[in-house]
């Protein structure tokens, strides 16, 4: 397959992502300095060449809300902020199966189990780990849809219990580089967060990790990012897109809007898809607040293919019907493989309503923006 826009810096770098060259820091910041609708062309088709034209759909639930000793910038459930969420402690196993019953209704192909703390700790709360793994069990045996976690940092035991109890993906986003991720993040190191989806890693278990863009970034910072979930090995690229929470530093250092353009948006999600052409390029958080309703498919015509459906862990999203029409106007299908869900019975089912037949009470899509 020969693909060219007549631009030599992506046309080169396209030939070598089809003959299986991984493209580097350098390659991604030259990269950035394209125009974007030939960027996003080129992405698109690296998608197409190695996917299948299908977006793949995942949800969570917030299974324990608030109350997080962590001090991430960004988060609304740190107890270092006033954010006058509601907070509550672990849900009983079967409100979370039924969350992963409500999600695989709206089209879900995964669902993830999401714990806001610094780690579900086995040996220090041995009866919160145990409800955990029991919810992991119910998902797993009752339901079509494959069942992941969030669970902060793990230990080489939790692990490999996580992994043998059946949990496909495990999530824990890096959030952005190496460099910035001191400004956002203070309680925990970016090594700590790389130690954990190593470790997951080997005991068998896939990687969804990715960041968090405009929360004051540069687009180098963007591409390192991208660098280091190179070197950890990711299949799934969850793109957040800040929505800053009044109380947070970030939505009291920002206001309204996250500190980056629509463009810059297509931008990114077209370089961290040449940068893993085999990865799941997941538009998670934050994309209704920044981008317009018009604008929403742009990112599918850019190279992505995964979609964080339903509300996130303290925000609404949109219905998700309405995340189906985005995606087939993009002129891509849902992924109905693990699910064979209607989309169309689902877009009629939600239609008008923002958490799709309820679901969002306590389930939503999956990633850290809040």
């Amino acid at each position: 397959m020969v693909y060219e826009t007549g631009n030599r810096t992506i046309d080169d770098a396209v030939a070598r992502v089809l003959a299986g060259e991984s493209l580097d820091r350098t390659d991604g910041l030259a990269l950035l300095a394209q125009p974007t609708d030939d960027l996003a062309a080129a992405a698109d088709a690296v998608r197409a060449r190695f996917g299948d034209d299908t977006v793949d759909a995942c949800s969570i639930v917030n299974a324990k809300a608030g109350n997080c000793a962590e001090d991430c910038g960004f988060c609304a459930q740190s107890v270092h902020f006033d954010t006058g969420i509601d907070t509550y402690d672990l849900l009983d196993p079967e409100a979370i199966l039924e969350a992963a019953e409500r999600a695989e209704r709206d089209g879900a192909q995964r669902f993830g189990i999401v714990v806001a703390e610094k780690g579900v700790s086995k040996d220090r709360r041995p009866d919160e780990w145990e409800r955990v793994l029991e919810a992991v069990r119910l998902v797993r045996d009752e339901t079509d849809v494959a069942v992941d976690a969030s669970l902060g940092l793990l230990t080489e035991e939790e692990a490999r219990i996580l992994a043998a109890e059946g949990v496909g993906h495990y999530n824990h986003n890096i959030e952005t580089s190496p460099r910035f991720f001191p400004e956002v993040v203070g309680t925990h190191s970016f090594e700590d967060r790389v130690t954990t989806l190593e470790r997951a890693k080997a005991a068998g278990m896939d990687l969804c990790a990715g960041v968090i863009l405009g929360m004051g970034e540069t687009p180098t910072d963007r591409v390192e990012a991208a660098v280091a979930l190179q070197e950890v090995g990711v299949s799934s690229l969850p793109v957040n897109v800040l929505n800053p929470v009044t109380g947070t530093p970030l939505g009291d250092a920002l206001g309204d809007s996250a500190a980056i353009s629509t463009e810059e948006i297509v931008e990114t999600v077209a370089v961290y898809r040449l940068l893993h052409p085999h990865a799941r390029v997941r538009l998670t958080g934050g994309r209704e607040v920044n981008l317009d309703e018009d604008e929403q498919h742009l990112p599918f015509q850019a190279g992505a293919d995964g979609i964080l459906t339903g509300d996130y862990l303290t925000t609404e999203g949109q219905s998700p019907g309405d995340d189906i029409r985005v995606v087939e106007r993009a002129g891509l299908s849902p992924n109905t493989a693990v699910n064979g869900f209607d989309p169309e019975a689902v877009k009629a089912r939600t239609a008008g309503d923002c958490d799709g037949d309820g679901t969002a009470e306590i389930a939503s899509g999956a990633g850290p923006n809040e």
